[in-house]
């Protein structure tokens, strides 16, 4: 889990393309600290549900339908993830009774969207799917690609790339820089998994101790569970920090900055942000949860090795996918930012 935020400056005709002035203005502001780590790229995919030929004062008194939008993203970042983001059904905007799911906090989301995070292949299927099978009632409105370059800087990590549509005609979007924070989190220890690591002689060497049953060592529990303000207040907190570090850089006050249009577009505390992070340690407070985690593990433990004796996966491959399972909502907030830019109204 990290803090991220995603600003976007729409190109205009004055400056189409004004990824090398942020460039620059980068390494003049923080100088040799940003180091170049590699690329990056991203896809976006939009489609929207085909608008009704009928007027709005046809739906009396019954209001009038609303868009509804199911878009697609995939990351270099989570390259075996893709991202889909798809209006909520116009029943469940409907007042219900509480259940269970309601009160875990899995009800109505506050963005009137869902997100789901589903293997990469996965998520090309289902939009070929749409394409190819939903067309009457499903367009598809645009592509939108990123390419760019990863900068580490100190305790942040920057991505800068330029925004261009493929689909349905070719033309640039504008700029946009990804700033994610990197450093200390009290969310993350909250949320780190009980794992495993090699140890110097390349044998998996379990983080916390574990007694003769596989049952976590009681004087090695996990961390602090932080409450629900905490959680708020971080994320405030990080917010604030990841603007001042985008103020430094886009500064329209600063004499040096003239190439820089003035129109920018932010996306970092927007609706459901933290909405899969709070629902983890919502459950980590519930009792009976380090109980319950400890079976899971003895189990899977097991499971590895009655596979590994059947002549499946290593010990480490397994760790591998374990830990992947573990961070398969880790991309879904950075997700909720880039299609909230993306979007663009259509």
């Amino acid at each position: 889990m990290t803090h991220t935020g995603v600003f976007f400056i729409p190109s205009s005709p004055n400056a189409p393309n004004i990824l090398g002035p942020l460039t620059e203005r980068l390494r003049s502001v923080y100088g040799d600290e940003a180091i170049p780590i590699g690329r990056w790229g991203l896809e976006h995919k939009l489609m929207r549900d085909t608008p009704s030929c009928l007027p709005a004062s046809a739906h009396a008194p019954n209001p009038a339908p609303r868009a509804r939008y199911v878009q697609f993203l995939s990351m270099t970042n989570h390259p075996k993830l893709g991202f889909v983001y798809a209006s909520e059904d116009d029943e469940q905007t409907q007042p219900s009774p509480p259940t269970a799911a309601t009160e875990a906090g899995m009800g109505k989301t506050e963005s009137g969207m869902i997100m789901s995070a589903v293997p990469i292949a996965s998520s090309s299927e289902i939009f070929r799917h749409f394409v190819r099978c939903c067309e009457p009632i499903w367009c598809h409105r645009h592509t939108v690609t990123v390419t760019g370059t990863v900068y580490d800087v100190g305790d942040f990590r920057v991505r800068l790339g330029e925004v261009r549509q493929t689909q349905p005609q070719a033309r640039p979007r504008g700029t946009i820089m990804e700033i994610e924070w990197r450093g200390p989190s009290m969310i993350a220890a909250a949320l780190a998994p009980v794992s495993s690591s090699l140890g110097h002689d390349g044998q998996n060497r379990d983080v916390l101790a574990m007694d003769v049953d596989g049952d976590i060592d009681a004087a090695m529990e996990t961390p602090y569970i932080p409450t629900e303000a905490e959680i708020q207040l971080e994320y405030e907190q990080m917010s604030n920090l990841i603007r001042e570090f985008w103020t430094k850089i886009y500064n329209q006050n600063d004499s040096t900055n003239k190439q820089l249009p003035a129109t920018t577009r932010e996306a970092i505390l927007i609706p459901d942000v933290g909405r899969e992070t709070k629902q983890r340690i919502s459950q980590r407070r519930q009792p009976g949860w380090q109980e319950r985690e400890n079976r899971r593990r003895r189990k899977r433990r097991e499971a590895i090795a009655l596979d590994r004796s059947w002549g499946g996966f290593s010990e480490k491959q397994q760790q591998q996918q374990d830990d992947e399972d573990e961070d398969v909502d880790a991309g879904v907030d950075l997700a909720r930012q880039y299609m909230e830019l993306f979007r663009f109204n259509r």
